[in-house]
Order: C-alpha cells, then structure tokens, then sequence
C-alpha cells in the first residue's frame, strides 16, 4: 500500500551520505502521500548501509504509526508540523551539513550573494529564533517545527525551501522529498561558497535585486523557461 513512499524516503535517505550530508547517523528524510495522509520516515538511529525500503516508517499526520516495526526517527514531530504548515510540500530533508550548521550554531542567516543561490531561494537562507528553555523542555521536536513555521510567517516555503534552526541545523523541503534532497544539497553549497565570498570580502553586499529576479523567476516563477517542458 505504502510502496511508492517507501522507495522515496529510502532512496532520499541513502542519497544524504552519497552526497557528503551526513556524519554518523545524524540527519534523516521523509516522502509523503496526501492522499493517504501519511509519510514514510527512517527508523531512529539505523546506520544508512542497514537502511532497506521495508524498514522506512510509515506516521500518518497525526502521529500515529501505521506500518513499521522501528521506532520513528526522533525528528519525526518535526517534519509532520512542516508537512501540516506547508501545504505544498512532499518531502522534508533535515541534515547536519557541516558549512550550513556552522550558520546555524552561529544564529546567522545565509545573505544571497550571488546566482548559484538565487537559482534556488528568493533572498537570504533564513534562520529561526533561539527556543525557549520551555520549549526545548517540553515537546522539543515539534517546537522545533514550531519555531521554524513561525519565521516562515510572511514567507512563501516554496520560495524560501529551507531554514537554519538556530544552534541546531538545516531542514530543507519540496514538492517530493528528491527536490529537498537537491536543496540540502544547495543549501550546503551556498552555506560553503558564502563563507568564503565573505573572507574575501568582509563588506560584501547582498545580490543586486535584478539579478535576484532574474535568477529565481527564471526557474521558478509564472513564466520560468529553465530546462525542458513535460
């Protein structure tokens, strides 16, 4: 019943370590069907050469575990309130990329500096707010959602597919759980290339908003003429 998403968030999940985005077993990805109101999820803690189709998880939206012999990834609230805010979305990535952490420890948004970023976010990587010590006290996964819905107020999710959790790390997100693997992908890339465009240049502006335009609308906006049409 669930197989389609199962061979999704396995597939993404053994994408993350191929793509140099994960230590250890820290970081995890999950597919979602709509349809069936539910999503596939990667067992906690499971070393990525363990990982299989049939170990995947299957959560319905409202938490409960429908299928699945593990335990949920502990990051599991997390992506279910993202899954519930954004509508739009298919699939949540969360990763503890190594240049893009180091903006999030630091509570730093990542500036737009240049095209390779504007290909993917229209302005800067946003960053949370620091949780509260009730919050990290309390159900800290899902206010780890909270707190990252809550910056995105005003914000379109698919303009801006990924947020830095203060001291924490990335989450990215797309309309499949492969086009969030991409964008954690991105996320680290631009989180590495801004590090050094601000060593080189200390006073660097952000991207003129021209540029901006052109970049993101060309891939992403009404009348986008990037790439090949269906």
């Amino acid at each position: 019943m669930y197989t389609e998403i199962r061979r999704e968030a396995y597939e993404a999940n053994l994408a993350l370590p191929k793509h140099g985005l994960i230590n250890l077993t820290f970081g995890n990805a999950s597919a979602a069907d709509r349809d069936k109101g539910v999503f596939a999820i990667k067992p906690s803690g499971v070393d990525y050469d363990e990982l299989s189709p049939d170990n995947m998880v299957i959560v319905d939206f409202e938490g409960r575990i429908v299928e699945g012999n593990l335990r949920p990834s502990s990051d599991t609230p997390t992506h279910r309130k993202l899954l519930l805010a954004f509508e739009g979305i298919g699939g949540v990535v969360h990763t503890h990329s190594t240049h893009a952490t180091a903006f999030a420890q630091a509570g730093r948004a990542i500036p737009n500096f240049g095209t390779t970023h504007a290909d993917y976010f229209y302005g800067e990587i946003p960053v949370t707010r620091k949780m509260t010590p009730e919050e990290i006290a309390s159900a800290y996964e899902w206010e780890t959602g909270n707190v990252i819905v809550e910056r995105f107020e005003g914000l379109n999710p698919l303009d801006f597919p990924g947020v830095l959790v203060n001291r924490h790390a990335p989450f990215t997100w797309g309309k499949t759980v492969a086009k969030a693997v991409e964008v954690a992908v991105a996320v680290e890339c631009i989180a590495d290339m801004a590090l050094m465009s601000m060593q080189l240049n200390p006073g660097l502006q952000a991207i003129e908003q021209e540029l901006l335009d052109k970049h993101f609308l060309r891939k992403h906006g009404a009348n986008a003429y990037y790439g090949q049409t269906k």
